[in-house]
């Protein structure tokens, strides 16, 4: 029933100024409109609705991600726009925060300004 229609995914944030500045200045998503209820994105054809709410409890997993083709040149572009990539202890991360999983991904966490965890991977 699903299979052939679009998906829309969604981002919970408290403030809009912040979340236009970072996901539209430091990610450099599409922003195609702005309403009192979200910032919409087209990412791909994709449509993100950066959602704004009263409150607000960061998830402790990652809520939305990007497969990326180098994730190490993904990472080293983030961080130079000012994304702290995050590191966990237990998981054995390289000199980008980015962790090579036993499959063969590469895979970097890092958060939006609401603390909500965004993530980079690289498939084989």
């Amino acid at each position: 029933m699903l299979e052939n229609q679009k998906l829309v995914a969604f981002a919970p944030v408290t403030n809009a100024d912040r979340a236009r500045a970072f996901y539209r200045d430091i990610l450099h998503l599409n922003l195609v409109h702005e309403d009192g209820f979200a910032l919409v994105f087209d990412v791909q054809g994709i449509m993100l609705r950066v959602t704004l709410v009263r409150d607000l409890k960061p998830q402790p997993f990652t809520v939305l991600g990007w497969q990326v083709s180098d994730a190490a040149a993904i990472a080293q572009e983030l961080a130079a726009g000012g994304v702290a990539f995050e590191r966990f202890p237990g998981i054995d991360q390289d000199e980008h925060a980015l962790w090579h999983a036993p499959g063969g991904a590469v895979i970097g966490w890092f958060k939006d300004p609401d603390g909500n965890i965004l993530s980079i991977s690289q498939h084989p």
